[in-house]
């Protein structure tokens, strides 16, 4: 049988879903075999307040967060490209005020597309968000299912605890995973 590297030793992540009005938040923990669920959450921010103010809520929140429950890792929804350039720009700011907060407390910060969650979660890159979260509650055997954005957290969580030993084992073994292939771009009509 093959031993990833770490398999036994407890780790506890925190998976953030970035958001300037709503930035979900789940803490899994992993000890051996068993998967727990910790605490999850949404900081929701005033969306009357400027995207500055949105932003210190965010920091101050996490802040608070991460010291209460001291993940050991943490994974964060990756950058995906909206059709709204608006929306995709706050995003940014959100994702970075969480990996700068990240890297002030110390910990390690994995990026996953979302497609790349949905198929470590639920099996499907194409899965919707009710299904990501009724997996999430089965999974977590949680006695309701999260808010959509902490359902998100959960997952991204999940998945790095999924797919975070595997990348390990293979760079233990001096094996770089291939570049990513870049699908051809369709046409627009």
């Amino acid at each position: 049988m093959l031993r990833l590297p770490g398999s036994d030793a407890p780790l506890r992540v925190v998976g953030i879903d970035p958001g300037t009005r709503h930035l979900g938040w789940g803490i899994v923990e992993r000890v051996g075999s068993k998967v727990t669920h910790v605490a999850h959450g949404v900081i929701d921010t005033d969306e009357k307040s400027s995207l500055a103010e949105r932003l210190v809520v965010i920091d101050d929140a996490l802040t608070i967060m991460l010291a209460e429950h001291l993940p050991t890792a943490a994974a964060v929804e990756g950058l995906f490209f909206a059709k709204d350039a608006s929306a995709a720009g706050k995003l940014g700011h959100a994702r970075g005020v969480v990996l700068l907060r990240l890297a002030r407390s110390g910990l390690p910060a994995a990026e996953y597309a979302p497609t790349k969650v949905k198929q470590a979660v639920v099996g499907a890159g194409l899965a919707t968000k009710p299904q990501v979260a009724q997996v999430v509650m089965r999974i977590l055997r949680l006695a309701e299912v999260p808010r959509a954005d902490a359902a998100d957290a959960l997952a991204i969580a999940l998945a790095h605890l999924s797919i975070a030993p595997f990348q390990a084992a293979l760079a233990a073994m001096g094996i770089t995973p291939p570049p990513k292939r870049r699908r051809p771009r369709r046409p627009v009509p």
